[in-house]
């Protein structure tokens, strides 16, 4: 965990709900000098009982820190990264922790902050809210969508290294526009498709019934419609055109099987479920092959973004950043593609 100025970072987490609560305790955890901050004065009281800084305003939470995590709703992002980058030392790395990518991106880079601001996702998260569910272990070994841009690449280095050293985190570089793709997939639209689910029994006659025989598949594809709705709202309204891109393609999809119940086809049938299955098994049983790659550090940066960015975007993710000697190295791993047939 490198500092400005070569020792252990000084970090600030600014909104501390459930993944910012959860980011904070684990750094404190990992004996990181961290401070917070909350627009809600008993959390930050919550703060202080827990042995961490929280003083009463943002600016004095985040002055003299190297690393400034943004974990505050997605509409105030764009606000309070130039609130904060108006307190920060320009050496200071910012990033954010927002299940959408390419709004505060775009903000970040029409506001200067393109070298040092690094847009940030990790993909793990509860049904709850608050510091109250937040906790140490959240975060640990998650996925984290790191996007790298073309004048960001000392910082995207620093923080990689942060997560990796701290969080023990895959992390995952990829461009905003195609983490917002990905993800819409892979996050956004199964909160859509279990909080229909869940709404079409809440409006059921047979409500009561239904829920005294659901079990585990009625729970699981459910899950997260237990979440905060105004959390969920607010993640969708950031990739709409993207989620609803995606839900027409799962429109398109359950068209395909309601045509073949109707039909009575049980090998049509069969054959679209099969493909469902093919994606879920793949999920827990992927292989990967592990490499490295060396870059040198101060040199033109567009064959490592470059690098990086096919990585994410294939499926890898990164376990090492180190720069030593005048070169960056990154351990890396992809995903091994099972044979056919």
């Amino acid at each position: 965990m490198v500092g400005g100025a070569g020792g252990q970072a000084r970090v600030a987490v600014v909104g501390t709900g459930l993944i910012g609560g959860s980011v904070l305790l684990r750094l404190r955890d990992a004996g990181v000098d961290v401070a917070g901050w909350d627009p809600d004065p008993a959390t930050r009281r919550r703060l202080g009982e827990q042995g961490v800084g929280a003083p009463d305003t943002v600016e004095e939470a985040v002055a003299g820190r190297d690393v400034v995590f943004l974990c505050g709703p997605l509409p105030t992002l764009p606000a309070t990264l130039a609130r904060v980058a108006a307190t920060t030392d320009d050496s200071c790395v910012l990033t954010d922790v927002g299940s959408t990518k390419a709004e505060v991106a775009t903000a970040a880079t029409t506001q200067g902050l393109g070298h040092r601001f690094v847009p940030g996702h990790p993909m793990a998260g509860a049904d709850r809210a608050g510091l109250g569910a937040a906790s140490t272990g959240l975060l640990d070994g998650a996925a984290w969508v790191l996007c790298p841009g073309p004048t960001g690449m000392a910082a995207f280095r620093r923080l990689a290294a942060l997560l990796i050293d701290v969080f023990h985190a895959r992390v995952v570089p990829m461009s905003a526009p195609e983490h917002d793709s990905a993800a819409a997939l892979a996050s956004h639209l199964p909160h859509l498709l279990a909080g229909a689910l869940a709404g079409t029994v809440q409006r059921s006659a047979l409500r009561d019934a239904v829920l005294a025989l659901a079990a585990g598949s009625f729970s699981d594809g459910t899950r997260v419609a237990g979440g905060p709705p105004e959390r969920t709202a607010n993640m969708l309204l950031g990739n709409r055109e993207r989620v609803l891109a995606e839900l027409d393609a799962v429109r398109a999809y359950l068209d395909d099987l309601a045509e073949a119940l109707r039909a009575g086809d049980p090998g049509k049938l069969a054959g679209r479920l099969a493909e469902g299955r093919t994606a879920r098994v793949a999920l827990r049983g992927r292989a990967f092959t592990a490499h490295r790659r060396e870059f040198p550090a101060a040199a033109d940066h567009a064959g490592e973004l470059a690098y990086l960015r096919e990585l994410g975007a294939a499926g890898g993710h990164l376990t090492g950043c180190r720069v030593a000697g005048g070169a960056v190295t990154y351990t890396a791993h992809l995903p091994v593609t099972p044979p056919l047939g």
